[in-house]
């Protein structure tokens, strides 16, 4: 039987996961997941690990009314409060898109700046700012956060143990970033299934995740795998003409709530 043995927030995209037991969804997938983001201060341009590897140990939990703790090791904790409707709007560009969000003003980007060593700001994006997902793919009216493409990512248990297995040492699952995993399936069942349910919740596989370099950065540490593990292996079976990919990108039709254990129901 498959069940949901897992699952994940990031609320600052490229910061550190939050493992819940139970979790609301809305349009955009886990309540308060990638709803900020880093900013490089001139360009506007989105910050991630695959330029900053050290926002692998930068937290930024949820705290429930959209606002964010931040902390770091040797670094004072900061409470951000989640912008007011008078908050100033930031030109922001991730991947192709290019938006207005609001800022959450100076003592978060001073915080942040010291951080990440160079001017940086921190954003937030409101339901109504959305942005729609990759086109070409899922419906016309799918909207994601910050996440790269799409609202939420699902993973196999299996799927990692037959990477690790060929790897030849245990994988954190968390370098693959994920929200939901399952366990109880065939390595890479995933990749053939179209609709599924998670309580009362229906969800549409709508395309195959691409994987980067990003996966070589330890979660724990923040350093990179000098044999580029996993993704050298994952390459080399895995691999097509869009990238190596591993796990599989979801829009959740409808809002609802997910608890670790429940049974999950492939529908099509």
């Amino acid at each position: 039987m498959l069940r949901l043995s897992a699952l994940y927030r990031y609320p600052l995209k490229s910061g550190k996961a939050e493992r819940l037991q139970q979790a609301g969804l809305d349009k955009l997938g886990v309540e308060g997941d990638r709803r900020w983001m880093l900013v490089d201060e001139a360009s506007g341009r989105f910050l991630t690990q695959r330029a900053v590897a050290k926002m692998s140990q930068l937290s930024a939990l949820w705290n429930g009314s959209g606002g964010l703790t931040l902390s770091s090791p040797g670094c004072a904790p900061l409470d951000v409060a989640l912008p007011g409707s008078d908050a100033a709007l930031l030109g922001v560009t991730i991947w192709r898109d290019t938006l207005r969000v609001p800022d959450a003003g100076d003592e978060a980007a001073a915080w942040v700046s010291d951080f990440i060593g160079k001017p940086t700001r921190l954003v937030q994006l409101p339901l109504e700012r959305a942005r729609a997902t990759d086109a070409g793919y899922g419906q016309d009216d799918d909207q994601v956060g910050f996440a790269d493409g799409y609202p939420l990512l699902l993973i196999g248990q299996a799927s990692l143990d037959d990477l690790c297995e060929r790897i030849g040492r245990p994988m954190q699952m968390l370098r693959f970033r994920p929200n939901l995993v399952i366990e109880g399936g065939d390595a890479f069942a995933e990749d053939g299934w179209k609709r599924l349910r998670i309580g009362d919740v229906e969800f549409r596989v709508v395309k195959p995740c691409s994987r980067c370099i990003l996966t070589t950065i330890d979660p724990q540490t923040g350093e990179r795998s000098a044999d580029r593990e996993p993704f050298a292996t994952l390459e080399t079976y895995r691999k097509t003409e869009q990238g190596a990919m591993f796990g599989q990108n979801l829009v959740n039709d409808g809002n609802g709530r997910l608890e670790i254990g429940m049974p999950v129901t492939v529908l099509e």
